[in-house]
């Protein structure tokens, strides 16, 4: 019985430390798993301290990534400990699984980059009729939130940048968009297109050595006030 114990760990989790999985039960539309924190204690968020001294316990539903096209629910039973530190405004403390579960989250951790995958590829509404195909029951509002609640990537400073104007309402009001041509990703975007917004974005960024631009005069009166405000960095050179 053990061995097949570890068997569907491995299978199920197998880059979770941590937990152990006590039963599987699968129907014809869903697959539950009954699992729990292996690990003595928990620390406190709040202070840092290691507590071993349990409060209470609870029941936790997770959805997780479907299997074979049925949804999967954990049944995860998860302690709440005692602070031991007396001064701590944390009273009580919820245990997490690392990589697998996080504070108020209804989702496991690889649900939802999984989710966020799909909203990155195909935005809202399509990324929510995808993931209805592979099993997941999911509004578009709730793909994009979780594209939203993801980190800002970082992006190497740019050193050729290609300035263009965009209609934020045709025939009325224009802004600048800024894109790396090296890479051919977009920068950023200025809400007007005024050569002085221009000039105080390229001041703020010593790397940019070129800006490729069409003949308006307000970007080349932008790039040239860019250049003349930082006249240790050898200026900028500017194409059309």
């Amino acid at each position: 019985m053990e061995e097949v114990v570890l068997r569907l760990k491995e299978l199920l989790f197998p880059s979770i430390a941590n937990v152990a999985v006590l039963s599987v039960d699968v129907n014809i539309a869903i697959v539950r798993v009954d699992v729990q924190c292996t690990t003595a204690g928990a620390a406190c968020p709040e202070c840092g301290a290691w507590s071993t001294r349990v409060h209470s316990s609870y029941l936790r539903l997770p959805a997780d990534v479907p299997s074979a096209g049925r949804r999967v629910v954990l049944q995860l039973r998860v302690r709440r400990f005692r602070c031991p530190t007396t001064l701590c405004p944390r009273r009580t403390l919820v245990e997490q699984i690392s990589g697998l579960t996080r504070r108020h989250g209804q989702r496991t951790e690889r649900l939802r980059s999984t989710l966020a995958a799909l909203g990155l590829a195909l935005a809202g509404r399509a990324g929510a009729r995808l993931a209805a195909v592979l099993g997941v029951s999911v509004s578009r509002s709730t793909v994009l939130r979780l594209v939203n609640a993801l980190p800002e990537p970082e992006v190497p400073a740019p050193r050729v940048v290609g300035v263009d104007e965009y209609a934020i309402r045709k025939g009325r009001h224009y802004g600048t968009a800024l894109v790396d041509v090296e890479t051919r990703r977009p920068i950023d975007l200025l809400p007007d297109r005024k050569a002085s917004s221009l000039a105080a974005w390229l001041a703020r960024r010593p790397d940019v050595e070129v800006v490729c631009r069409d003949r308006a005069p307000f970007f080349a009166e932008g790039a040239a006030a860019g250049a003349r405000s930082r006249p240790r960095t050898g200026g900028i050179s500017g194409t059309t």
